[in-house]
C-alpha cells in the first residue's frame, strides 16, 4: 500500500544469530569499523548495564551490577540511516523520512553481507520487522472522534459521563499459516498545534532457522513479516484517517 506520505518515523530490521563458540562483541568492533565507517562515519557504542538485588531467607541483601556493551551503532552524515552490530545480531534502522522497504532492500542486504563477512554468524534464529509510526489526528472543538479514524481502539464503560484523557491499547496475536507474530500498540501523545498525535507501534516476528548465506530466504521471511504488518495498518485504521496520507 503506497501512501504519498507515510507516518512512518522508524522502521527496525532485527536479524538475531548465534555467533561462533566464544565470540565477544568487543572483539567486533575494528571489523565493523573497517567495513561500514566509509558509508556510516559516525559511531556509537550502546551500553548495557543491569542491577540485580539478591537476598536469601534470613541472609544479607546481595547486590550485584553488570556492564557492557549492547550494540556498536553506525550512523549516516544526517542519522536518518544506521547499522547496528548487536550482540544478539545485525540491525537496520531507518528513520524518517521513509520510502519503501524495497528501496532499503539492496542497502539492507549489501550491510547484512558484510556483517556476515566479519561476524561469521552460524544460524540465524529469529527476525523483526517494528514500525512506529506517529499520526497527526486533527482536533474539532478541542475533541477528537476516534472512531472516525480507528477501526479498533479504546472504549469507555459510559461514554456520555467519561470523557477519554489517554490510553494505551496493546494486543499479541500469532498468524495462522504462517507462525509469524505481531505485538500492536497504540498510544496517543500529547497535543500539539490543533492535532492529537497517535503512536500505531507494530511488531512482525518471525522465529527460523535460516542459514547466513541464504539471503533468499532471508528475504522472503522479511516479505512475510512485511505482508503481515501491512495488514495490520490497513485493518487498524479506517479509510478517513488513512486519507491523511494520500
Amino acid at each position: 500500500m503506497k501512501l504519498t506520505t507515510a507516518p512512518i518515523i522508524e522502521a527496525v530490521l532485527d536479524i538475531d544469530c548465534d555467533g561462533p563458540p566464544g565470540q565477544e562483541i568487543g572483539a567486533l568492533e575494528g571489523p565493523a569499523r573497517d567495513s561500514f565507517l566509509d558509508r556510516y562515519p559516525q559511531f556509537r557504542t550502546q551500553l548495557l548495564q543491569e542491577a540485580r538485588i539478591e537476598q536469601q531467607p534470613d541472609g544479607p541483601v546481595q547486590f550485584s551490577a553488570r556492564r557492557g556493551i549492547q550494540a556498536f551503532q553506525f550512523l549516516q552524515e544526517d542519522e536518518k540511516q544506521l547499522v547496528q552490530v548487536r550482540a544478539q545480531g545485525f540491525s537496520f534502522n531507518r528513520l524518517a523520512p521513509y520510502s519503501s522497504l524495497d528501496d532499503y532492500l539492496p542497502e539492507i542486504e549489501r550491510t547484512w553481507r558484510l556483517f556476515v563477512g566479519f561476524a561469521s554468524p552460524v544460524l540465524v534464529r529469529a527476525l523483526r520487522l517494528r514500525y512506529i509510526n506517529r499520526i497527526l489526528l486533527p482536533l474539532v472543538d478541542n475533541r477528537v472522534e476516534l472512531d472516525h479514524y480507528l477501526r479498533i481502539g479504546p472504549r469507555l464503560p459510559d461514554e456520555e459521563k467519561l470523557t477519554l484523557l489517554g490510553f494505551l491499547n496493546q494486543h499479541a496475536a500469532v498468524e495462522a499459516g504462517t507462525g509469524n507474530q505481531v505485538n500492536i500498540i497504540l498510544t496517543p501523545q500529547p497535543r500539539e498545534n490543533g492535532a492529537l498525535p497517535l503512536i500505531f507501534d507494530i511488531e512482525a516476528s518471525r522465529v527460523e532457522a535460516i542459514e547466513p548465506e541464504r539471503w533468499d530466504a532471508l528475504l522472503a521471511a522479511m516479505q512475510s513479516l512485511r505482508a503481515l504488518k501491512n495488514r495490520v495498518f490497513r485493518n487498524t485504521l479506517t479509510e478517513q484517517c488513512l486519507e491523511l496520507f494520500r
